[in-house]
């Protein structure tokens, strides 16, 4: 374990002081009431400044005054308080220089190897044994000893070694609870036991303290499973690198790698950190990071991120950020960070346990202590269909208290929540989701409406060529070569998608135009020589002619009637039937084209139309089904929200089939249209880019982001974020936040339904010890735990349609 940089603090004196932290891994601390217990004894260790636990991951960050307390001091508090601290650093030692890190969560247990599963295993041979002589070989079940002139038999000595040997650490336990003064199941269960072997009930007590001790290894063991899947998370990271430094290559660790320097990635390797491509063609599979099930083709300029797979080419990256600052790094820490923020339902869990436990113990007291003073004389009833007699035997009745003690802890209710919350975010994050706290998944869960920009969301934000319609005799081939020796002078993102698609064709070189002029809102026009093209020809004595690229009411200007000839569908392919005397192009054609959502571009001369050119930003493949999907799994209403015109909104919401759309809006009027939702509808969810539509995402109960990978400040801003560009995780999003909510809840009630049950058949002598333990304690917290687990089943739907 190491300590966090040194934090310079500025004392009241105006001086400052140095501030160290330790992150310690602490496995047994995997309960809300083992966290309290350690905060409580850290608290009374001078020179400690603060204390973040966290029962999920079994991991304590504890920052404190290296002039007045030590790490070895931190450690001894924790161990004070009952909980082993694996390994750890001397944060008062001068000479140790701190680095960031530490642990991020609790390493593998070996639970049922353990010297406490040991010692629980002896303690049930020797209750075996004590059974045996106590009810099968009873005539060897002779008398060896006594103790105030109090017999003592074989299976009593056997049962005392059980307590012994398996109940001495609950005893420990439950010492270290009451001198923190917390009323937690240690504290109770080391009562029960002490006070049960005081008064000569050495089967009770062996009982419980073997039964208690394999609830308690059942607990670690389920708690350790739920951090597997942090574990795995970590684990994409890879620890080295392979370096090329002064022309050879070297591998170190990945935390010495410097941002700009070139690491090799062979195939079959991880990638090691975040960076470019700077040679090399692969598939690489980026799943750990987006969840994208389908490698993704990088070449020389390409992104990449830690943790992705090079899949079969060699490649060579050029580093654009450390180990600490990497996308998955973050991924991580936003992770381990969500885990700690406590829900809502958690915090009443909390509160509700604070009142639950004291009012069952003072229970107990009276059900052992009352009936033995108010019952004189035996009394029979019948319950259920059943016979029931009650004594006043003291004996009886405290043995019922005892199973009432047992009942008290709220183990099972408590882990409950955060369990269910740790399954939920770690088995999101691993199908590229990252949620960034359990009240957003919580929320997700509950929304009943949701809102979706436009672009970026459901289009893939990107411009691109959609038809290509010439005009007579004018042929494709020549329609795109004038557009783009036009447009290879204009930076406008209509100008690119036009040269790419030019290029795409391989339609040749592209003439180089002259007098090239930007004519605002309108389109661009410049002089062109086709004089060398095959057929070419020129009016112009300097062998060029002027050609127009740009919006029809452009070419309106110069003379065109677009209205006057009639638009003909051929085979579905949109062309026009032009007059001989005109070469006009049909107002039909354009509408037909405008009302699909696309920008129409017209290019020709003065005198000659070519054609046009329709670009639109494409609709994903999976942007319908997404929508079909939410519809399926509850949400009541799903919207546009656009700043693009009224007739591309209107197309795009017709492909995608959204409830409703809104078009035209500036950021101000988007949230006024999410805040119109929330009154119409009730809990909204916002999808945007996470920049644009920050004011949106964070009126909305929950924002989430697309395409976050390695973007800064879309994981900053929306409190959730679909690492990849796949729409089709929203759906995913919404059913395993709604399954984790009924999870949560099922885990709430069962818990408290159990108890109730147990704690109302206790004075009807229908609970035994045991049975309260296997089932209200052991059986409810493997329970829940395993409920929880069912999460990890929830899974993206695939489709061949998605990209």
């Amino acid at each position: 374990m190491t300590d966090e940089p040194d934090a310079a603090r500025v004392t009241e004196g105006g001086g400052q002081r140095r501030e160290l932290t330790a992150r310690l891994a602490v496995p047994e601390m995997d309960c809300p009431s083992c966290a309290g217990k350690v905060d409580k004894s850290l608290g009374c260790v001078d020179g400690v400044v603060d204390a973040d636990l966290n029962p999920t991951t079994g991991t304590a960050s504890v920052t404190y005054d290296p002039d007045r307390a030590s790490e070895a001091d931190v450690v001894a508090a924790i161990e004070g308080a009952g909980y082993e601290v694996v390994g750890g650093t001397d944060g008062d030692d001068e000479t140790n220089e701190s680095e960031p890190g530490g642990v991020d969560v609790a390493p593998p247990s070996e639970v049922w190897t353990s010297p406490r599963a040991k010692k629980t295993w002896l303690g049930a041979v020797f209750v075996a044994l004590g059974l045996a002589f106590e009810f099968l070989l009873t005539g060897g079940n002779v008398a060896v000893a006594s103790v105030l002139e109090y017999p003592l038999h074989v299976a009593d000595l056997l049962f005392l070694g059980a307590v012994a040997v398996s109940g001495v650490p609950v005893v420990r336990s439950g010492y270290y609870s009451a001198t923190n003064r917390s009323l937690d199941i240690d504290l109770l269960m080391g009562t029960a036991i002490i006070a049960a072997t005081g008064i000569g009930y050495f089967v009770e007590a062996a009982t419980l303290a073997v039964l208690f001790s394999i609830a308690e290894l059942l607990e670690d063991y389920a708690m350790d499973r739920a951090r597997d899947s942090l574990r795995e998370l970590m684990e994409l990271s890879p620890d080295e690198a392979t370096v090329r430094r002064d022309g050879e290559e070297v591998t170190v660790d990945a935390e010495d790698v410097a941002v700009g320097e070139t690491v090799v990635v062979r195939p079959g390797d991880k990638i090691p950190l975040d960076g470019t491509v700077a040679e090399g063609e692969s598939a690489v599979d980026e799943s750990p990071i987006t969840g994208e099930s389908v490698p993704v083709d990088k070449s020389a300029g390409d992104e990449v991120y830690a943790g992705a797979i090079n899949e079969e080419g060699y490649l060579e990256v050029e580093v654009t950020s450390s180990a600490g600052d990497s996308t998955l790094s973050r991924i991580i820490e936003l992770v381990q960070g969500a885990q700690a923020e406590q829900t809502e339902t958690e915090q009443f869990v909390d509160r509700f346990a604070g009142y639950y436990t004291p009012v069952v113990v003072v229970l107990a007291i009276l059900t052992a202590a009352v009936p033995p003073l108010v019952i004189a004389d035996p009394v029979t009833a019948g319950v259920a269909g059943y016979e029931l007699a009650f004594t006043g035997d003291w004996g009886t009745w405290f043995v019922r208290g005892l199973t009432l003690l047992v009942i008290a802890c709220p183990c099972a209710f408590v882990i409950s929540t955060p369990v269910s919350v740790v399954s939920g975010i770690t088995s999101a994050a691993k199908n590229g989701v990252l949620i960034k706290g359990g009240n957003y998944l919580e929320a997700m869960g509950e929304v009943d409406a949701v809102a979706l920009d436009k672009t970026g969301t459901l289009t893939k934000g990107e411009l691109a060529v959609t038809d290509v319609v010439p005009v007579g005799e004018t042929d494709e081939a020549t329609l795109l070569r004038r557009a783009a020796g036009l447009e290879r002078r204009s930076e406008h993102p209509i100008a690119a998608a036009i040269l790419a698609r030019a290029e795409e064709a391989g339609v040749g070189d592209f003439p180089e135009p002259t007098e090239f002029e930007s004519l605002t809102g309108k389109g661009i026009r410049g002089m062109i020589d086709v004089s060398g093209e095959a057929g070419g020809s020129s009016d112009s004595s300097d062998g060029g002619e002027t050609y127009y690229a740009g919006k029809p009411a452009l070419f309106e200007e110069l003379g065109f009637d677009l209205s006057r000839t009639r638009a003909a569908t051929d085979g579905g392919a949109i062309s026009a039937d032009t007059p001989e005397s005109d070469g006009v192009f049909a107002e039909e054609t354009l509408a037909a084209l405008e009302a699909e959502g696309k920008t129409v571009v017209l290019v020709g001369t003065e005198t000659e139309l070519l054609g046009a050119i329709a670009i639109a930003d494409e609709v994903r493949p999976a942007s319908k089904r997404a929508v079909e999907h939410l519809r399926e799994l509850g949400v009541e209403r799903v919207v546009m929200l656009t700043g693009d015109n009224e007739g591309t909104a209107r197309a795009i919401a017709e492909q995608v089939g959204v409830d409703e759309y809104r078009a035209e809006l500036l950021p101000d009027e988007k949230v006024a249209a999410v805040e119109e939702l929330q009154s119409a509808s009730g809990n909204v969810a916002m999808v945007g880019d996470g920049i644009n539509d920050a004011p949106a995402l964070a009126t909305a109960e929950v924002g989430i982001a697309m395409g976050a990978a390695g973007t800064d400040t879309a994981l900053e801003t929306a409190d959730i974020a679909l690492m990849g560009d796949d729409i089709g995780k929203l759906p995913y999003l919404y059913e395993l936040s709604h399954t984790a909510n009924g999870v949560i809840r099922q885990n709430i009630w069962a818990s408290l339904g159990v108890k109730a049950l147990l704690a109302l058949g206790v004075p009807l002598g229908l609970v035994s010890v045991a049975l309260a333990v296997v089932v209200g304690d052991m059986g409810m917290s493997l329970g829940v735990t395993g409920n929880a687990m069912r999460l990890a089943n929830v899974e993206p739907e695939t489709s061949p349609d998605l990209e």
